[in-house]
């Protein structure tokens, strides 16, 4: 269900001029651009065009069944950028022209800013937490520097969590990899959780966290969907989600270490998850 509804029915974000994605390195509309004047003249998404109707609609349904609701704008803000240059021409541009990045960087995330103020104002007292996502990790470190991260994405993430407080409500961030060296940042600025802890990147086990940060921040996941879910005995994911448990302790929410199950997850592993987490009375 589309929420950006521009009435000649432009997309939301244009990364491509047109074009459609076959990569992640692909440049993108912004990948040669080293003057600031072209980033004024593009045509940006505009706000007014979104409608929030069938969210709304879901998270009604929710706040009557007393479930708890995950919401918010999603705001990848780092992937669309990614888009709009290339990955590979994003990155070698934060040292080349760091200017053109800050543009679009502020150009991008004003726009999430105001769409989900206009989202948070009308549904900020039936949602419980502020859901957003960037996967800043590969499976072995962050995919920048700590200085180009504090840089380049750090105040974006601020700013962020920052409006969703001013709503009172608790915040969830999402990036999958081995973000371990980024965590520390996501606290201070004041994260309450963080999702999914893909448990196969480096500095990512559960034991490791918890001995680091458990006290500081609610972890969301671990339960491996690589191999474990994929591959093992119900008994197996029950004995992982009671380690889980209990090395997180009560900051922990159980769940697979990716946003979905697929397919190749049987029933008989969805259900040792739930019936471990939530024993039967």
């Amino acid at each position: 269900m589309k929420i950006y509804k521009h009435p000649e029915g432009k997309k939301m974000w244009d990364t491509y001029g047109g074009k459609e994605q076959i990569s992640l390195s692909q440049p993108g509309v912004f990948a040669d651009c080293e003057d600031i004047k072209k980033i004024e003249s593009f045509d940006w998404p505009d706000p007014k065009y979104m409608d929030f109707s069938y969210p709304l609609e879901l998270i009604e349904r929710g706040y009557i069944q007393e479930k708890a609701i995950f919401s918010g704008m999603w705001m990848p803000f780092f992937h669309i950028i990614c888009d709009f240059f290339g990955m590979e021409n994003y990155f070698i541009k934060m040292y080349t022209n760091p200017a053109v990045v800050e543009a679009v960087t502020e150009k991008v995330l004003n726009f999430f800013l105001e769409t989900n103020k206009q989202f948070l104002d009308l549904a900020a007292d039936k949602i419980d937490l502020q859901f957003f996502g960037n996967d800043l990790g590969s499976k072995f470190a962050p995919l920048i520097g700590l200085d180009l991260f504090e840089q380049f994405l750090l105040p974006g993430i601020k700013k962020i969590i920052s409006q969703a407080k001013s709503y009172n409500l608790k915040v969830a961030l999402h990036s999958c990899g081995a973000v371990f060296d980024l965590i520390p940042y996501f606290i201070d600025a004041g994260a309450d959780a963080l999702h999914p802890i893909q448990a196969k990147a480096k500095n990512m086990d559960a034991e490791k966290l918890a001995k680091n940060f458990k006290d500081d921040v609610v972890f969301i996941g671990g339960v491996d969907t690589q191999e474990l879910l994929p591959f093992g005995t119900p008994q197996q994911v029950r004995d992982e989600v009671k380690r889980l448990m209990d090395i997180f302790g009560s900051n922990f929410i159980v769940s697979p270490n990716h946003e979905a199950l697929l397919p190749n997850v049987s029933i008989e592993n969805a259900l040792a998850i739930r019936d471990t987490a939530i024993p039967k009375i």
